[in-house]
C-alpha cells in the first residue's frame, strides 16, 4: 500500500512544471525547520527568565552583605566606644560633663546618628546631646551583648523615644504615605516610627565588673547616602546595558522610608522625585512579610515592573519589621530578549533562504543558462556594471557564449572603475589642498588675535602704572608733609603701599603675559618661615572650623629667590588643600629644610587625608583636574607654573611611612650666601 502512495507521489511530482518542482524544493526545508526553530525559541525565553533571576538573586546578596557590615560596623563603633579609657574614666569619676562630651566625640568619629550610655540594669543615662535624668529614660528594645562583643541588630521606636535620643532627627522620621497602585488596602496616611541600627556594648571596669552599656545607632528613615551606596555597589556605572536602571529600597513594614525609586518616573529640580512614602505591592508583602519567604521574581514597583528581590528584616527577637529591596527595571531587558529571540528567527530565515537560493541556482542549471544571460545583460542596463553570468555547469556552446560575454563586461568594468579611480584621487587631492589652505587661514587669524591681545595687554600695563605712580608720589608726599604726625596713620599708609605692590605686581603679571622676556616679577630673597606662619594666618579660619593640629618644623636656613606674594600662593593653595583633605580633623606637618646639594630649598607640607592614589598623582598638575565638587581644578596647575617660572620645582606623593595622607614637596633655587637669621 504504502509502495502504491509512493508511486502516485512521484507521478505527480513528475507531472509539475519545472518552476513548480524548484519551489516545492525550497518550501521544503522551511517546513521541516520552522518547528524546530519554535522550539529553540521557546527554550532561549525561559533559559533568559532563569538568568535574569539569578543575577537578582546575586544583586540581593551583595545588598544583604552589606546590610550586615552596616550591622557589624555599628557595633564595631559602640564597642570602641565602650573600650575607650576615657569614657572609662569619666564614668568611673562621675564627670557627667565629660562622659557627654565623649559621646559626642565617638559620634563625630564613628558617624553615627546617636550614642548613649546606659547603667547596667538598662537605664537610659546620658546621650551625645546631654545628661537624662532617670525619670525620663524611655523604655528601649536593646540588641544584648553577645560573647563580649557588640551586636547590632534592626529595631523599630517611635518617635517620642527617638526624641529622647536624638531630637535633631525628629523631622527625618514622619513619612507621609502615598496611595500606590497594587498596594495592599490600608487606611493608615503617615508612619511616624523610625528604622534604626542599634547595638550596645558593655563597659566594664578594670577588674570585669559591669558598669553600664555604651548604646550606639544609625537612623534609616530617609538615610540616602546609606540607600545609595547601596544601589551604587550593586549596580556601578556601567553594570546594566541597554538604559536599564538599578534601584534599591529600604522598607518599614511595606513603606518605602529610603529609596532611589523615582515617583511616576519624574524629576525635580535636576534630581531625583524619590519615591519615599510609596508601598510594596500586596503581593510582595504577603511573601515577604506574611510568609517570611525570599522573593525573586518580576513586581511592580510603584509605575513599572522591575525584576526585583525583596528580603525580610527581622528584629532582635526575630519579628518580621521591613524588607530590604534591589532591583532593575525589566524593559530594557525585555526588549532585549525579544530582540535577541528575533535576530536567532532572523538568522535561521537567511540561513534557510540561502540554502533556499543555493538550491534555486543549481536547479536552474536545468532550463536557465540563457535565462542568466538575459538577465546579467538587464542589470548591466540598469547600472549594475559588477553583474555576471558566472561559471555554468554547461560545456556547450551556450557555457562558452556566457564565458566570452563575462570576459567582455570584466574589460568594460576595468576601464570604468579606472576612470572611477582617477576622478577619486582627483577629487582626493583638491579636499587636501582646501583643508590646508583653511588650517593655514585659521592659524594665521589665531596668531593675529594672540598678537593683538599682548598688544593690548601691554598697553592696559602701561596705563594702569602711570596712575599707580601718582598715587605713590602722592602717597610719599603725604608722609612728608604730615611728618611726625605720620605715625597715627602708619597702619593705613602700610595698607595702602601694600595694594599699590599688589597692583603694580598685577601690571608686572600682566606685562608677563604680553613680553615674557622683557619682564618679570619682584624677585627676593624669602624667609620660607616667614612665608609659612603668614600663610598659615591667611588660612586661619579654615582651620579654626576643624580639628586640624600644626606641627611645625622649619629646618632651613636658605633664602630661595622667589617673589614673595607667588610663594605665599603657592603655599596658601596647598594649605587649603590638605586642610579640605582632613574635614574630620588631623594632622597638618610643615617641614622646611636645606637640600644636600647647597642650592636649594625644600618645603613639604604633608596631612593626614586619604592620601591621593598612583591615578590621580599622574593627572594632579594638568588643568581641570580634581576631586572636590566645588573646585576648578586650576590651583595645582597655577602653583607648578608659579614655581617652575622661578627654576623650581613641586612634586605629589601619598605618605610612605605607613600612614594615609598626602605629601606636597616644593623645591625652590636659593642665590649663593642668602641664609635665614
Amino acid at each position: 500500500m504504502g509502495r502504491v502512495i509512493f508511486r502516485g507521489a512521484a507521478s505527480r511530482f513528475q507531472r509539475l512544471a519545472i518552476r513548480n518542482k524548484l519551489l516545492l524544493m525550497v518550501l521544503a526545508p522551511l517546513l521541516v525547520v520552522l518547528p524546530l526553530l519554535g522550539g529553540v525559541l521557546l527554550w532561549g525565553n525561559s533559559a533568559f527568565d532563569r538568568l535574569l533571576i539569578t543575577k537578582i538573586r546575586s544583586d540581593l546578596a551583595v545588598a544583604n552583605g552589606y546590610f550586615e557590615q552596616v550591622l557589624g560596623e555599628v557595633g564595631a563603633s559602640a564597642t570602641a566606644a565602650a573600650d575607650s579609657r576615657a569614657l572609662h574614666d569619666a564614668v568611673v569619676r562621675g564627670e557627667a560633663a565629660e562622659v557627654v562630651q565623649q559621646l559626642r566625640r565617638f559620634k563625630a568619629r564613628e558617624g553615627l546618628d546617636f550614642i548613649n550610655l546606659r547603667s547596667a540594669d538598662g537605664q537610659l543615662q546620658a546621650t551625645d546631646h546631654g545628661l537624662v535624668p532617670a525619670a525620663l529614660s524611655p523604655p528601649l528594645p536593646r540588641a544584648r551583648p553577645r560573647n563580649g562583643r557588640a551586636a547590632g541588630s534592626v529595631e523599630v521606636l517611635d518617635l517620642a523615644t527617638l526624641a529622647q535620643l536624638a531630637p535633631a532627627l525628629q523631622s527625618q522620621v514622619p513619612v507621609p504615605i502615598v496611595p500606590t497602585r497594587n498596594a495592599a488596602p490600608s487606611a493608615r496616611t503617615r508612619e511616624d516610627r523610625a528604622m534604626v541600627v542599634l547595638a550596645s556594648a558593655p563597659l566594664r571596669d578594670a577588674h570585669g565588673t559591669l558598669l553600664g552599656q555604651v548604646q550606639a545607632g544609625v537612623l534609616l528613615n530617609r538615610n540616602l547616602p546609606f540607600i545609595d551606596h547601596i544601589n551604587q555597589i550593586v549596580y556601578p556605572e556601567g553594570s546594566l546595558p541597554y538604559g536599564s536602571r538599578g534601584t534599591a529600597t529600604l522598607f518599614l513594614d511595606d513603606v518605602r522610608i529610603s529609596t532611589n525609586v523615582r515617583l511616576f518616573g519624574s524629576e525635580a529640580g535636576g534630581g531625583i522625585n524619590r519615591a519615599i512614602g510609596t508601598r510594596v505591592s500586596q503581593a510582595v508583602r504577603e511573601q515577604v512579610l506574611g510568609a517570611g519567604h525570599t522573593w525573586l521574581d518580576r513586581a511592580f514597583v510603584v509605575n513599572e515592573w522591575y525584576v526585583s528581590g525583596y528580603l525580610p528584616i527581622a528584629n532582635h527577637a526575630g519579628e518580621r519589621v521591613g524588607m530590604l529591596y534591589v532591583g532593575f527595571t525589566e524593559q530594557p531587558f525585555t526588549a532585549l530578549k525579544v530582540g535577541v529571540m528575533a535576530s536567532i528567527g532572523a538568522l535561521f530565515l537567511v540561513v534557510m533562504v540561502g540554502a533556499a537560493a543555493l538550491s534555486l541556482r543549481w536547479a536552474r542549471g536545468i532550463f536557465g543558462p540563457l535565462e542568466r544571460m538575459a538577465g546579467t545583460m538587464q542589470q548591466v542596463e540598469a547600472g549594475a556594471l559588477d553583474a555576471r553570468v558566472g561559471t555554468l555547469a554547461n560545456r556547450d556552446e551556450i557555457g562558452d557564449l556566457a564565458g566570452h560575454l563575462d570576459q567582455l563586461l570584466d574589460t568594460i568594468a576595468e576601464n570604468t572603475h579606472a576612470l572611477q579611480r582617477w576622478n577619486a584621487e582627483l577629487d582626493t587631492k583638491v579636499a587636501e589642498r582646501t583643508e590646508a589652505l583653511e588650517n593655514a587661514q585659521q592659524q594665521l587669524v589665531r596668531s593675529e588675535k594672540l598678537a593683538a591681545v599682548g598688544q593690548l595687554t601691554a598697553s592696559i600695563a602701561h596705563e594702569v602704572n602711570n596712575p599707580i605712580a601718582v598715587i605713590q608720589g602722592n602717597l610719599d608726599l603725604v608722609r612728608e608733609l604730615l611728618g611726625s604726625d605720620a605715625a597715627r596713620v602708619h597702619g593705613e599708609l602700610r595698607l595702602v603701599d601694600e595694594q599699590i605692590e599688589r597692583m603694580r605686581l598685577i601690571v608686572t603679571r600682566l606685562l608677563q603675559f604680553a613680553r615674557p622676556n622683557e619682564f618679570a616679577g619682584y624677585i627676593e630673597a624669602v624667609d620660607v618661615a616667614a612665608a609659612l606662619d603668614d600663610s598659615l594666618l591667611l588660612v586661619g579660619h579654615l582651620l579654626a572650623k576643624t580639628q586640624i593640629t600644626v606641627q611645625r618644623r622649619f629646618g632651613a636656613q636658605r633664602r630661595p629667590s622667589i617673589n614673595r606674594h607667588e610663594l605665599q600662593q603657592v603655599i596658601v593653595n596647598l594649605l587649603v588643600n590638605a586642610t579640605q583633605a582632613m574635614p574630620g580633623g588631623g594632622t597638618l606637618a610643615l617641614t622646611t629644610r636645606d637640600t644636600n646639594d647647597g642650592d636649594a630649598v625644600e618645603i613639604e607640607v604633608a596631612d593626614s587625608g586619604p592620601g591621593l592614589g598612583a591615578a590621580l598623582i599622574a593627572e594632579l598638575f594638568k588643568p581641570f583636574v580634581t576631586r572636590k565638587k566645588d573646585g576648578t581644578g586650576l590651583g595645582l596647575w597655577i602653583s607648578r607654573s608659579i614655581v617652575e617660572r622661578y627654576g623650581g620645582e613641586i612634586a605629589a606623593a601619598d605618605r610612605g611611612d605607613g600612614a594615609s595622607g598626602a605629601v606636597f614637596t616644593v623645591r625652590l633655587r636659593c642665590e649663593a650666601g642668602l641664609t635665614s637669621t
